[in-house]
């Protein structure tokens, strides 16, 4: 796979009709002390969709899709995730239902201690026990060919740069085929350019891999380049939802101050 910016290009088109909800969330409410991030938030994510959630820095973007995995417990609502109420599961469950899950951490998450080829061998030890040491090999070099670093398998994270750690992160998140992948700040530290060939990635994954996608970002390239459909949050609400285009000619002062 060869990475180019030409490659990117804009999306920003609503759900197919008739697409199913893969995430339904209502009347979500998350607070940390006296302090409330989430305020009543609904949202959907569709059946085959790159949903992007934008917003600044603590508008409880990072705090929603912890919560859809129940990284943290929010303190009411609703989150059914391929049709189970995470909140009624027992922890065997849970668990079965985030290997269906993918989620690319704002940090990466890698094991320092470990090659990328460990890397990314221990999810499919873990979750996919039936494979061969043959197919787990091939799935590796698959996944490492798909994000264009073939030639990094025996690297240790130290040796990477940041963009490479974050397309590592990415094979590893997408190694085991889950049906949902979350991205917590895909792009956040950068550059332009490699920024780009991570929202090409995003967008690549979403095809081969037939995802549907939440991407908290506040990063606007990263959204045009990835977002079929796009929420805002404001101080914990859902305050705009729409297509790019519903973005880009909004004369809605909070809204234009982002997409200038």
């Amino acid at each position: 796979m060869t990475i180019a910016q030409t490659d990117i290009q804009k999306k920003g088109s609503y759900k197919t009709t008739g697409s199913e909800p893969v995430i339904v969330i209502n009347n979500l409410k998350k607070s940390f002390g006296s302090q409330e991030v989430l305020k009543d938030v609904s949202l959907n994510l569709y059946n085959g969709e790159n949903l992007v959630v934008l917003g600044k820095s603590g508008s409880g973007k990072s705090v929603l899709i912890k919560c859809i995995v129940r990284l943290l417990n929010p303190d009411h609502g609703i989150i059914n995730v391929l049709g189970e109420n995470i909140s009624t599961l027992n922890m065997d469950r849970l668990g079965e239902l985030r290997q269906k899950i993918g989620f690319l951490f704002q940090s990466g998450a890698l094991y320092d201690s470990m090659t990328v080829k460990q890397n990314l061998e221990f999810p499919l030890r873990r979750i996919r026990k039936n494979l061969t040491e043959k197919e787990i090999k091939e799935k590796v070099n698959e996944v490492l060919e798909n994000v264009g670093l073939a030639n990094a398998l025996n690297k240790m994270p130290s040796q990477l740069s940041g963009g490479m750690r974050k397309r590592i992160s990415l094979a590893r998140t997408i190694v085991v085929d889950p049906m949902i992948m979350l991205y917590d700040e895909p792009t956040t530290g950068l550059d332009p350019v490699t920024s780009d060939e991570i929202s090409f990635l995003i967008n690549d994954v979403q095809k081969k891999y037939k995802t549907s996608s939440i991407i908290i970002t506040h990063d606007i390239e990263c959204a045009r380049n990835t977002a079929n459909r796009i929420i805002m949050l404001k101080d914990g609400e859902v305050y705009q939802e729409g297509n790019l285009d519903d973005f880009e000619k909004s004369t809605d002062p909070l809204i234009s101050s982002f997409f200038k």
